[in-house]
């Protein structure tokens, strides 16, 4: 087996064997062909989006488009004073769906503001300030005309009822009377403008849940208004959970070990408790009539509070929880060795952060990556989503043969379409193209979908075997801080930019192929919920169900592997085999270490958001007097409470994914120092003086010359 060695401050071998490449010097690049093919998929990706920005039109997404296809209020445009769209028989809609896609059988156009009260085209036009009003909601030519001839030619809607505006289009203003009745504009009753008289809840039919909507938009406004006069008291929140965040984690240091017995003490305290309550319960029920049934005489009951109700539930209750603390209490008495390593580990992460305290600020480098990378698959998304050219259909309130087919508004009216079906109008139905550049616009977006999960997880691979290669540097380093680098985290970046983007991309490619699998799973899972074939459902989930794990697996994989690379420089596949053995070979210390880390990581999350999260609910709910002047009034207290707890885990969550990336970095360089070394002059540990105590090891003395 090679000897560890060690390089010194300016990379010259101490001691040890001159074959070791170290995490700092004598690399090589690794896994060319796939940083090759990465480069090439990412210029491929940038051409995609050239593409796309090239064909597509995000005013599509933007603005509404009206039975022409013009844009509803486009800057430079006659519409640019008419930024909403106005349908003439709502009721001929099916559901705002509908309308969302564009596809109503009635004539659309674009209005400067929705109509806000009832009228008639019968009865506007004997009035001329009426009908001045009402020609705002028609199409241009009415002059000379009689209602019987701008109806027909659907040159103006026959009615108007009080509308609203919500996403840039009209919808009637229907509301709700103490008794359930349906109005609109307030009244139960409206003149449709042929003579009828109808009930307002018809116009349900072509809106539905237009009063959710509305409701939903209300509410909406609230909360906006809720964080413009919040937005200060949450800054200073965020800020509040960053401090606490620092300061548990300098605390950790110190108080590690306190912090993991008091949770186990807690731990064994509460199921004592449970135990306890369990005995009481089952007391208490001796006497109770029919609590002696059995769990089996009983069976299987919807109605789970049933079983409270019976002994041998309790009992059950009682046994497990016994195994439960009898498996905890074995567990301490024969790993309190493993529980004072990972205490004593902890600490070392501890004092490793002290050293690299730059690494703690580095989050907020991933963060931005990962917004550029989102924010170009956005981006790209709309342009090639929007890419499509104005697709016209026939539209008719009767039957006809030609119902739904493609027409061209530009001569419609001499159509052969139009004299068959008289009473058929050309609208715009949706954006479509049947052109090779439309015809592969699925296969561009699957492209775009895949190069976003690789590149996302390039981002996350590239933080990882960054902040890797900067705890090794720390543990690795005879006399610390002297023989680390001047500035570790630049010099791990750079080391991992240039020497091993192949094994990067390698990672994150087996992980993205993995996940777009689980994308197309869902996707299938989706389009299937209909179907009732009991044998699909179960495979589908069996498919699911595995891929989760093995994405699970193949993150911890991805894991350990960076931290090898960035240790010794190999390439990927080396390095995960390397890193998957030596785990496997200390599977107890992993089990222990790993899971004991975790929970008091995660103890120290569920700390952070819990005090920043009790503080803002005190505040923002006005309860403490002290702060019933200071705290804004709002609609929704729970919005900046809510919006600070979020915060503060996210927070929290970047400041202890560099903790536990240090836990796992220190940890395989210890096991690796265990199994390499011997404490022998020629091979002393490297680990911490406290850890050796841990181990009951030490390095023997260099004998005197």
């Amino acid at each position: 087996m090679p000897e560890q060695p060690y390089y010194g401050k300016n990379g010259e071998p101490k001691k040890y064997d001159p074959t070791f490449k170290g995490p700092i010097y004598n690399r090589g690049c690794t896994d060319i062909v796939c940083c090759i093919l990465f480069i090439i998929c990412i210029l491929g990706y940038v051409a995609v989006g050239i593409l796309a920005w090239s064909q597509g039109d995000p005013r599509k997404v933007i603005y509404p488009t009206d039975s022409r296809g013009q844009f509803c209020g486009q800057a430079g445009t006659p519409l640019e004073t008419k930024p909403l769209l106005f349908y003439f028989n709502i009721m001929k809609c099916a559901s705002p769906m509908v309308l969302l896609e564009f596809q109503c059988p009635t004539t659309q156009m674009c209005v400067e503001k929705c109509p806000d009260k009832f009228m008639t085209l019968l009865k506007a036009y004997a009035n001329k300030e009426d009908f001045k009003y009402y020609k705002n909601f028609c199409k241009e030519g009415l002059e000379g005309l009689t209602v019987t001839q701008i109806l027909s030619s659907g040159l103006c809607p026959a009615m108007l009822t009080p509308s609203k505006p919500f996403t840039r289009r009209c919808f009637p203003a229907l509301g709700q009377k103490k008794g359930g009745e349906i109005t609109v504009g307030n009244n139960s009753k409206f003149d449709d403008g042929e003579g009828n008289i109808r009930d307002a809840k018809d116009l349900v039919a072509g809106v539905k849940n237009a009063t959710v909507v509305i409701e939903a938009r209300q509410v909406a406004m609230k909360i906006f208004e809720d964080y413009t006069q919040s937005w200060y008291w949450i800054i200073i929140g965020l800020v509040i959970a960053m401090l606490i965040s620092l300061l548990f984690i300098v605390l950790l240091r110190f108080l590690a070990g306190i912090m993991v017995w008091v949770m186990i003490v807690m731990v064994i305290l509460v199921i004592g408790y449970g135990i306890f309550h369990c005995s009481m319960e089952y007391v208490s029920l001796k006497s109770e009539a029919g609590s002696n049934v059995t769990l089996k005489d009983l069976g299987f009951q919807t109605d789970f509070s049933v079983y409270l109700h019976i002994r041998q539930t309790w009992l059950a209750f009682i046994i497990i929880l016994a195994i439960v603390e009898v498996i905890i209490i074995l567990l301490l008495i024969f790993l309190r060795n493993r529980i004072l390593i990972a205490i004593a580990l902890i600490k070392e992460a501890s004092r490793a952060i002290g050293y690299v305290m730059s690494a703690l600020f580095y989050p907020l480098f991933t963060f931005a990556l990962l917004s550029i990378v989102i924010a170009y698959w956005a981006v790209t998304a709309v342009f090639l989503s929007t890419s499509n050219q104005p697709i016209y259909k026939v539209f008719n309130e009767t039957a006809c043969d030609h119902s739904r087919k493609i027409c061209e508004p530009a001569n419609f009216s001499t159509s052969s379409m139009k004299a068959e079906c008289p009473d058929s109008k050309c609208l715009f139905a949706f954006y479509g193209g049947e052109t090779v550049y439309h015809k592969y616009l699925i296969g561009l977006q699957f492209y775009n979908v895949f190069l976003f999960f690789w590149c996302a997880n390039f981002v996350t691979a590239l933080g990882q075997m960054t902040l890797a290669g900067a705890f090794a540097s720390y543990y690795w380093a005879l006399v610390k801080p002297d023989d680390m680098p001047a500035f570790p985290i630049f010099s791990s970046l750079g080391r991992s930019l240039r020497y091993h983007t192949g094994s990067l991309a390698f990672g994150s490619l087996i992980l993205s192929i993995i996940q777009i699998i689980r994308v197309l799973l869902e996707y299938i899972d989706h389009k299937l919920q209909g179907t009732q074939n009991k044998c699909t459902k179960f495979l589908l989930c069996c498919l699911k169900c595995c891929f989760w794990c093995l994405e699970k697996f193949i993150k911890f994989i991805n894991r350990n592997a960076y931290i090898m690379v960035a240790i010794y420089g190999k390439n990927f596949c080396t390095s995960a085999k390397d890193a998957f053995f030596l785990l496997m070979r200390n599977m107890i210390r992993v089990a222990v270490l790993d899971k004991v880390t975790d929970f008091l990581l995660f103890l120290g999350k569920l700390l952070i958001v819990g005090l920043v999260g009790i503080f803002a609910f005190f505040f923002f709910s006005g309860r403490v007097k002290a702060f019933e002047n200071t705290a804004p009034n709002l609609h929704y207290y729970w919005v900046p409470i809510l919006t600070v707890v979020v915060g503060s885990y996210l927070i929290a969550h970047g400041f202890f994914s560099v903790y536990a990336m240090c836990v796992d970095t220190l940890f395989l360089c210890f096991l690796e120092d265990l199994e390499r070394n011997d404490g022998s002059a020629e091979r002393p540990y490297l680990m911490s003086d406290r850890l050796l105590r841990v181990l009951n090891k030490k390095n023997k003395p260099e004998p005197a010359e």
